[in-house]
């Protein structure tokens, strides 16, 4: 199409091809259960992520490590020992990002804190600002930091 001088039908058919290989590496229901946490909809995060019904089959291991992840950041409101498994085998399986890896870090500190388990959180805390490369999570870092202190 680009040597026909037909640039944005090329251009459409380029993005066309794009498509399935991003929803090889990313299922559309765990895309679709990020946009719901994004907007703090835990209901329909849960809703998108129920329609996956088998995860070790249906998903490749670091789609399998984000549905863990999520699945943990939604039980970390209510269970906090349920999440604590997730957020650990979503770190086990794999996750892509450095700043995914450091929020299901940061909410083990945070479950081990909770747990009195000050030197298993300290060594998390750590861990995170190391993968913090941005300082997006720096409050979060001195809140915990001053949390542990109380203990």
């Amino acid at each position: 199409q680009f040597t026909e001088s037909n640039v944005g039908n090329g251009i459409f058919v380029l993005f066309l091809s794009i498509i399935p290989v991003f929803l090889y590496f990313k299922n559309e229901f765990i895309l679709l259960a990020f946009l719901q946490l994004r907007k703090q909809n835990f209901d329909g995060a849960k809703k998108w992520l129920a329609k996956i019904s088998n995860p070790e089959t249906a998903l490749v291991q670091k789609q399998q490590g984000y549905y863990n992840y999520l699945q943990g950041l939604m039980m970390s409101q209510t269970n906090l020992i349920q999440a604590e498994k997730f957020f650990k085998k979503a770190i086990q399986l794999g996750l892509n990002m450095d700043m995914d890896l450091a929020v299901a870090k940061l909410n083990l500190a945070g479950v081990a804190m909770s747990r009195r388990r000050k030197l298993e959180a300290t060594n998390l805390i750590s861990e995170v600002k190391k993968l913090d490369k941005q300082g997006m999570l720096k409050e979060q870092i001195t809140m915990m930091k001053e949390q542990m202190k109380k203990m």
